[in-house]
């Protein structure tokens, strides 16, 4: 619909990427503090890593942070790439 109204294809792919973005942080985050909130549970089941290493925080983060970019890249580059007019006959 917002190509059809004018939007270019790059705006398309920058809101859903920032909006995928913006949820991964926020699930970041929640992740990081309920991993620390339960590191003592945690420690009972890890070998030859610390339950508070940073880096496997980091890692694990990075890990993620490039998976949820994929993951919305793909979609938001099929949606740029439709054309406007399909898209207001389906509609």
């Amino acid at each position: 619909m917002r190509l059809a109204l004018g939007a270019r294809r790059r705006q398309i792919v920058q809101m859903m990427l920032q909006q995928g973005m913006r949820m991964l942080g926020i699930g970041l985050l929640i992740g990081f503090v309920a991993a620390l909130a339960t590191s003592r549970v945690l420690r009972s089941v890890l070998f030859q890593v610390s339950a508070t290493d940073p880096l496997v925080y980091v890692g694990v983060s990075l890990l993620l942070g490039v998976a949820a970019a994929i993951a919305c890249w793909i979609p938001a580059r099929r949606a740029s790439r439709v054309d406007p007019i399909i898209t207001l006959r389906a509609e």
